[in-house]
């Protein structure tokens, strides 16, 4: 891979941990390349990995081999400079306590060698742009966790990175909270900053991203834009049949059907993919019906039916 100098470049990429005594690998090796310009995620079930390629990313982790370029900087040989070039926002609140709103951005952006006239300006502009100059002398413990989320992003970028990190960043908000953070992640287009993005909302990877990156047990699956990884699964229907009697011989029958493209057992019944709902509905209710049908949902494939295509197991599980 060429060195690109407003991306991230991961060449195989690998992380051991030792823990009681034995050896666990969080990252097997993985490639991945970020375009400059593009919000990018990482998605997959906690323990996937995904908070360790961030950590190496940013400096906070030491790779057991392999390497990270981010902004066309070795992250293992020049950190400082790596550090002044990004922006991290973690899922936990780490705004000071002690500052008011309008006091956390403008001391971050001293910090990064900004003068105080400057760093003093910087924080109001984020403030207006961010529409949080009504809460500028709020102090953090007086936000909402979605706000706050809001504030953490205006601060990450108060230094201007051209790379910004988000680990989980709407892990544990309300869902009028979260779509708000969706909206402002979205405007880091418009500033022309590089978006690496780690969640395993699947919702949140189709929304935001414009390519997705699948990550399980430390190994990336499948790599490409939310469309194509769902158009992959060759399927046009997913249905969920929820069963008072769900068994392994209805599942064979289901896959016999003209038109399934595969069936398989969950913890209440069978989903089954299909290439099409015309005609083969009505031969899935009747075999469904002989297991005491309860309910049947039909949805279009999302991420989430890609990662069990892959893994037989639901992202959340």
């Amino acid at each position: 891979m060429a060195v690109q100098t407003s991306g991230i470049i991961i060449e195989k990429l690998a992380k051991t941990y030792a823990r009681r005594g034995a050896h666990v690998q969080a990252l097997k090796g993985i490639d991945l390349e970020v375009k400059g310009g593009e919000i990018f995620g990482l998605l997959g079930p906690n323990g996937a990995g995904k908070t360790t390629t961030v950590g190496i990313c940013t400096t906070r982790v030491r790779a057991t081999s392999g390497r990270a370029v981010v902004n066309g900087i070795d992250v293992a040989a020049d950190a400082p400079a790596v550090k002044k070039s990004i922006g991290v926002v973690t899922q936990f609140r780490t705004l000071d306590r002690a500052l008011t709103i309008r006091e956390n951005l403008a001391t971050h952006g001293m910090y990064f060698g900004m003068q105080p006239k400057d760093a003093w300006e910087r924080a109001d502009e984020l403030l207006k742009d961010f529409r949080l100059s009504e809460r500028a002398k709020a102090f953090p413990d007086e936000l909402s966790g979605g706000m706050a989320q809001r504030v953490q992003v205006a601060r990450a970028i108060a230094h201007r990175p051209s790379v910004l990190f988000l680990d989980e960043p709407t892990a544990g908000l309300d869902p009028q909270s979260r779509l708000a953070l969706w909206e402002t992640i979205e405007g880091m287009h418009d500033r022309g900053i590089t978006v690496f993005l780690t969640t395993h909302y699947m919702e949140e990877a189709e929304s935001l991203c414009d390519r997705v990156a699948i990550i399980d047990h430390g190994e990336i699956l499948v790599c490409d834009t939310p469309d194509a990884l769902k158009n992959s699964v060759s399927a046009e229907t997913v249905i969920e049949l929820r069963l008072e009697q769900p068994d392994e011989a209805l599942v064979g029958r289901l896959r016999a059907l003209t038109g399934v493209v595969s069936a398989d057992a969950t913890k209440d019944g069978v989903r089954v993919l299909t290439a099409s709902r015309d005609g083969v509905l009505p031969s899935i209710l009747s075999e469904a019906n002989k297991s005491g049908l309860i309910d049947l949902t039909m949805a279009h494939p999302t991420l989430e039916t890609v990662f069990i295509s892959l893994t037989g197991r639901e992202l959340r599980e």
